[in-house]
This record gives C-alpha cells, sequence and structure tokens, in this order.
C-alpha cells in the first residue's frame, strides 16, 4: 500500500499532505532513562577552534569584542548587595526573539574559516589512530549545531515538562542540526508574564553586576542591559563516533583562572532563588543543576558561579559550583540525574540522525519531533518553512568546490 498523500492516477496526483512534506517510514528513538544507562561513552575534551561577537544591534563580527572580563566582588568585603531589578524596564534592550537566527551566525564563521578548517587537527594522532581523522575533509563527517541544542538532547531523558523539534539536514556530506521552535513554545513565549520577563532580565542584569570590559577593571551596572550582545566560542569535541563542531554563548573568562586557555578560563554565571530546606535544594540539584551540568559540560566550561536571589530581587550570596562536582549533589538520590544517561541518550540521537539523513541535500529536512513521555519521531520536508540552510551558505560553499570536469558539449 502507497503512503498517503502519493495515490497517483492518469495524469494527476492526489495530495493527502501539504505539497512540501515528504512521505517516508517512520522510525522512533526511545528516551527512557533506564535504556542509556551504560558506561560513560567517549567524549574529546572540546577545544576551541575559535570565537565570534553580535554587537548592540545583533551585527556578526569574527572577533571577541563582545567578551567580557570576570570581576566577582572580593571575598573579604561585606559581600555582594546586586539590586537585580535596577534598570527595568527603561535600561532594558532585549533581543527580537521573533527573529529566526537558526545557524546563521555559526554559519557566517564556518564561511570565514573553511580555508583554515581543513588543516586543523592533522597531527591529532591519538585520533587518526582511533580512525577519527580530524585532517582534510573532517567536516564532512561531522555534525554541526549550536550547544544549546546537544544540551537538550543531553536532558531528554529526565525531562518532563518541554518537548522540542530539531531540524536536519545534510549538506556536503555534514550534517547540520537547527532547532524549531514548537508552536507550544511558541505560544508559552508570546504570552510570558511580566514576572517572567523581569525575570529573565535579572538574569542578565546579575552578568552585569559580575563582569567588567577589559581585565582589571571594575563592572559598571548603571548602563544598559543589551541582550543582543554576545560573546560565541567556536568548538570542536567528539561523542562516541561523532565528530562535532559547534557554539555556544559564553558569559566571561576568568583573568584569574589557573590556565588562560579557553575553554576552561571561561565562566558560567546563573542566578537562583534563595533556598530554605532541604527539600528545596533536592528540588535544585534534581533538576536546575542538571541543566547547569549539561551546559557547561559539553564545551568543557569549568565552573557555575550562581547568585542567590531574595524574593525583592537582591542577590546577597554567591556559591561557585564546579561543573565535574555537579553529579555528586544527586549521585545517592534515586530520583536523581546521571551524566552516563545524558551522554548516551545524546550518543544515541546523533546515530539516529546521521542513520536517517541519508539524502545530501540542503534543501532537503528531517524533522525530529519530540514530547515528554514518548519516543522521538521524524517527519520529512522539502523547502520552506523548515529548511535552514540558506542559499548564501549552500552558494559560496558549493563555489569553492573543485569543478566537476567538463564533458564536451554536443556539437
Amino acid at each position: 500500500m502507497e503512503p498517503r498523500g502519493t495515490k497517483r492516477e492518469a495524469g494527476k496526483t492526489e495530495v493527502a499532505e501539504p505539497r512540501n512534506k515528504v512521505p517516508c517510514p517512520a522510525p522512533s528513538l526511545p528516551t527512557d532513562p533506564a535504556l542509556y544507562s551504560g558506561p560513560f561513552p567517549f567524549y574529546r575534551r572540546p577545544s576551541e577552534l575559535g570565537c565570534f561577537s553580535l554587537d548592540a544591534q545583533r551585527q556578526y563580527h569574527g572577533d571577541a569584542r563582545a567578551l567580557r572580563y570576570y570581576s566577582p566582588p572580593p571575598t573579604n568585603g561585606p559581600g555582594p548587595n546586586f539590586d537585580l531589578r535596577d534598570g527595568y524596564p527603561d535600561r532594558y534592550q532585549p533581543r527580537d526573539e521573533e527573529v529566526q537566527e537558526r545557524l546563521d551566525h555559526l554559519l557566517c564563521w564556518l564561511l570565514e574559516h573553511r580555508g583554515r578548517l581543513e588543516g586543523w587537527g592533522e597531527n591529532d594522532s591519538l585520533e587518526k589512530n582511533l580512525g577519527y581523522s580530524w585532517g582534510p575533509g573532517w567536516l564532512a563527517g561531522a555534525i554541526v549545531t549550536w550547544r544549546g541544542h546537544l544540551t537538550k538532547l543531553l536532558t531528554t531523558p529526565y525531562e518532563r515538562q518541554e518537548g522540542w523539534q530539531l531540524a536536519a539536514s545534510r549538506f556536503q556530506g555534514t550534517l547540520y542540526l537547527s532547532e524549531v521552535e514548537t508552536p507550544a513554545a511558541r505560544a508559552q513565549r508570546l504570552a510570558r508574564p511580566p514576572l517572567l520577563r523581569e525575570l529573565m532580565y535579572m538574569g542578565y542584569k546579575f552578568e552585569q553586576y559580575m563582569c567588567a570590559d577589559k581585565p582589571g577593571s571594575s563592572p559598571d551596572p548603571s548602563g544598559e542591559v543589551n541582550t543582543n550582545v554576545a560573546f560565541c566560542s567556536v568548538l570542536r569535541s567528539r561523542l562516541g563516533s561523532h565528530p562535532l563542531l559547534f557554539s555556544g554563548e559564553v558569559d566571561c573568562t576568568d583573568p584569574q583562572a589557573p590556565s588562560t586557555q579557553p575553554p576552561t578560563c571561561y565562566v558560567e554565571l546563573k542566578t537562583s532563588k534563595e533556598m530554605h530546606s532541604p527539600g528545596q535544594w533536592r528540588s535544585f540539584y534534581r533538576h536546575k543543576l542538571l541543566k547547569w551540568w549539561a551546559q557547561s559540560f559539553l564545551p568543557g566550561v569549568p565552573n557555575v558561579v550562581a547568585g542567590f536571589r531574595n524574593p525583592e530581587g537582591f542577590v546577597s550570596s554567591l556559591k561557585t559550583f564546579p561543573t565535574m562536582e555537579m553529579f555528586e549533589y544527586v549521585r545517592n538520590d534515586r530520583d536523581g540525574w546521571n551524566p552516563s544517561v545524558c551522554m548516551n541518550f545524546c550518543a544515541a540521537f546523533l546515530s539516529f540522525a546521521q542513520s536517517t539523513v541519508v539524502q545530501d541535500d540542503p534543501r532537503l529536512v528531517h524533522l525530529f519531533s519530540w514530547e515528554p513521555g514518548g519516543p522521538v519521531t521524524v517527519s520529512v520536508h522539502r523547502d520552506a518553512p523548515y529548511a535552514f540552510l540558506p542559499i548564501w551558505y549552500v552558494e559560496a560553499m558549493t563555489q569553492d568546490l573543485p569543478s566537476p570536469p567538463k564533458t564536451p558539449s554536443p556539437k
């Protein structure tokens, strides 16, 4: 029996599905944590390939101009007294979330560095011995995405609230993954209550209190909070057999870090509400700390510094959570999370995606969808609205290919 939407009669096609939906078999991937509880998979220590910045107008610059410097209050002083509500809403310039940026900024960086990329890692003898060459052409076997998309994959086995959708396209051998906002997430964003909007501001405001524009100088919390501005690190790694090239936003670098080598000098800044009972701490360790761990473990950021705010929006205490020690808080909690489960599921998803997306075509999209309680499912689409690799990128990468030999034109 033919799949729905492909029944053909002489001279006409009966379309039961949208024109740009491509019928396909329906494999799926389970997400139950019990299925992924084996040993921790191989994860190559992430190394930074480069960086880029986005300015106050969200314009791309292939440099570190937006990098800020960690400048906490002195430990021997009275401690912090940060008013996270200060400047809201009059000194707040939030990013326009209606603009779908997809992978565009990372693709800008890739285009800028495509010549140099080919030679990177040729002397990586360990990887070569294991059969994973990062030499010429390695990008063709890699997965390119944002760190935030990988974070969602890591936390999926334990997520009970929010589903996700990831669009995947293969182009010149490389698998690109780009998140699609789910209808539920879009509805939530558009109906975001004022209190939640203010809480989001407070997270950015905390960064302003903790970061300086130059090493050795002091933070200036009197300015505007503009969430268009971002510094992003571009990293390479490997999970199991999957070479990864991904980018993620970095809050700041610590000039006093034991090693000034990125990403080990980077610091992630977070806020959380003050906790007063063992039950509140337990919930924090089970849920929030899982997300903090996933987000910082992937790029190799060693420390998360948290500011705990009271109901009035003041931060009066700071606590550092080393990324590699976060699991200790839930190791003996039967309802806790396990890093092996997170990474094994992520590796399984990447294998699932690699074997599902076979056709090399930047206009063909496999949409991976997941809702809590169910498996990851796949649908296939062509062109708008799901195609996400821009024409400027496809054309620039295609022009760089060696030209195929010219066949003599028929006389």
